[in-house]
């Protein structure tokens, strides 16, 4: 099928008054510079969108338009055209027979890629429907994963070494050039498939009858199992050559990193093995280097929280703790907040274990305590530095804290992260740890706290209909909500988000800036009246209010602001919400 428009697309779009003619002479004037199609030029310049264009060119060419994420394909339909041509195409095979294949087009006017795509598909007839541009990319990603490649690498793997109980390390090459080697194939089929599906850690886990590879995805583990469990070793011994670690030790845990280029993403990964019941475990953390740094304002920070933190950061001196757990943005935060006070004017040191990103100008320290290069060791160095910025990776021990508010005191802005459940609890860690209450009243300026909760999916969201025990404790938290819940969203599942109903994750914040009311609290040890003094503070906001406020936008859902609320506190106010639903239906029965 080769469908054919009886005049150019301008002419038409013109002629059926959908743009006007002073807008396609600037259209083509902008075409001949840039190089692009006519109808991308047409939405960059916003005279039509996309949705538009292409409903346009479906009536024209008698073509149905299409949600491509309603539609469930199978993987052997999918692989009928291969992924690099299916992306360069932009083309992807939704329905396909013996004889006849449907697919998929964001520019179904595109003859040339009409053609290419028959000769793929030949002898089977193509015929085409029309779905968006950005539809098409996400199903690229989606569709085209790399679990038959891992599948069939690690079958042949299991192959080649089915008799040996040891790997000959002459068979795993440390050369970059040995792309021939099938266990440097399975680690690339497996970065390829996390990088594409925007993974934050891989898990490489030995088991019984298994192995299991599991990549971190919107902060939840998704799995794909291995029968082949004798591969594990192969596998850990290439990483551990490649992370420069013994590969002799096996029996004590080990960290390392190493860097690698997939689909034109720098990653840095940091390995970490583990010694388990069945072998060494082993998890990296990728970070795309390529990426960039996130700015403040990308890190989704409200307009009133951003506006404080910048405040806080642009003090002279003082301590600004960031605190949340593992992979809540953290480290992001800071270097987003580094990024903003790197100037030619400042002198700023950076204390980290590991340094997750360079960055220019700034003088960065990376511990290591097997020499005795520790945090305070290091820190107490830096202040002998001259320096007006210090950021500490983590306060990890009493040594630590007493040096970096002392710091904070004498001149030094001090950034720096904590491992707590909120910003309240920071400063009494603190005291915890050792430290003076009058030195932390003296010292600490704000605690941001930080989670990261998934986005529900647009492809796919839908009202949601709360049950009772989850809807008694959302009003006990805000009364405000409908008393029938509705208002919320939640997602259905779809081939855009895996099935799972989100997408992506947005950042919530929680800002507890220090007055004179929790200073005196800390200055008489009285930690009732500080907590209760942090909660009256102007501005101060939980963060499953914040939360609460994003599933009432459609942002996200309630089954995530109830988790991020099972504190202890609201946990004994889910049962007594529990209680109180049962006891209501028991009155309506």
């Amino acid at each position: 099928m080769r469908p054919r428009l009886k005049m150019r697309l301008g002419d038409l779009l013109v002629q059926e008054k959908i743009i006007k003619e002073a807008q396609l002479e600037q259209a083509l004037a902008d075409q001949k510079q840039n190089g692009r199609k006519l109808g991308v030029t047409l939405i960059d310049l916003g005279f039509i969108t996309e949705q538009e264009l292409l409903e346009f060119l479906a009536k024209q060419l008698n073509i149905p338009f299409i949600e491509l994420s309603e539609r469930k394909i199978p993987p052997e339909t999918v692989n009928l055209l291969p992924e690099v041509q299916a992306r360069r195409h932009r083309a992807l095979v939704v329905e396909a027979s013996a004889t006849e294949a449907t697919v998929a087009m964001s520019d179904p006017a595109d003859l040339a890629a009409i053609d290419a795509i028959s000769q793929f598909l030949s002898p089977r007839e193509v015929n085409l429907v029309v779905v968006p541009d950005h539809e098409l990319l996400s199903a690229f990603d989606n569709l085209y994963r790399r679990t038959k490649d891992i599948a069939q690498f690690a079958s042949q793997l299991q192959t080649e070494y089915e008799d040996a109980s040891e790997f000959d390390l002459g068979s795993l090459s440390l050369d970059d050039d040995d792309d021939d080697a099938t266990v440097a194939k399975l680690l690339q089929s497996i970065f390829a498939d996390a990088v594409q599906v925007r993974a934050s850690d891989i898990h490489i886990e030995p088991d019984n009858n298994a192995l299991r590879i599991r990549m971190r995805v919107d902060g939840v583990l998704q799995e794909n199992v291995l029968r082949e469990t004798n591969i594990a070793s192969a596998l850990l011994l290439r990483l551990k050559l490649m992370s420069g670690l013994d590969i002799s030790e096996k029996r004590l845990p080990q960290d390392g990193r190493f860097h690698i280029k997939v689909r034109d993403h720098a990653i840095d990964v940091r390995v970490s093995t583990l010694p388990t019941q069945y072998g060494e475990s082993c998890v990296m953390r990728l970070l795309d280097q390529s990426a960039g740094l996130l700015n403040l304002e990308q890190t989704g920070m409200p307009d009133d929280i951003l506006k404080r933190v910048r405040r806080l950061i642009h003090r002279p001196y003082g301590m600004l703790i960031v605190t949340g757990p593992t992979g809540s943005g953290k480290t992001t935060t800071l270097y987003g907040a580094l990024s903003e006070l790197n100037q030619a004017e400042k002198k700023i040191i950076t204390v980290e274990d590991p340094v997750e990103y360079r960055l220019p100008r700034i003088t960065q320290v990376q511990v290591n305590s097997k020499i005795g290069l520790n945090f305070s060791n290091v820190l107490r160095t830096t202040l002998r530095q001259d320096p007006d910025i210090i950021m500490v990776g983590e306060m990890r021990d009493s040594e630590t804290v007493e040096i970096g508010l002392r710091g904070s005191i004498t001149g030094h802005l001090v950034l720096t992260t904590l491992h707590t459940n909120d910003s309240i609890t920071s400063a009494l860690r603190l005291i915890d740890m050792g430290a003076a209450p009058y030195l932390v009243g003296a010292a600490l300026r704000g605690v941001l706290a930080q989670r990261l909760i998934r986005r529900v999916c647009e492809s796919c969201k839908q009202p949601e209909e709360i049950e009772p025990q989850d809807l008694a404790l959302l009003r006990r938290m805000r009364p405000s909500i409908p008393a029938d819940g509705s208002g919320f969203v939640h997602g259905r599942g779809c081939r855009n988000c895996n099935h799972t109903g989100y997408k992506g994750r947005v950042g919530v914040f929680e800002l507890l800036e220090m007055n004179e009311a929790m200073i005196d609290a800390l200055r008489d040890s009285n930690m009732r009246e500080f907590a209760q003094a942090a909660r009256e503070s102007a501005g101060f906001r939980p963060l499953a209010d914040v939360a609460l406020d994003y599933a009432r936008d459609g942002i996200t859902t309630v089954e995530e602001v109830l988790f991020l609320a099972e504190t202890v506190e609201e946990k004994e106010l889910r049962i007594d919400a529990s209680v109180a639903a049962e006891a209501e239906e028991g009155d309506d029965g």
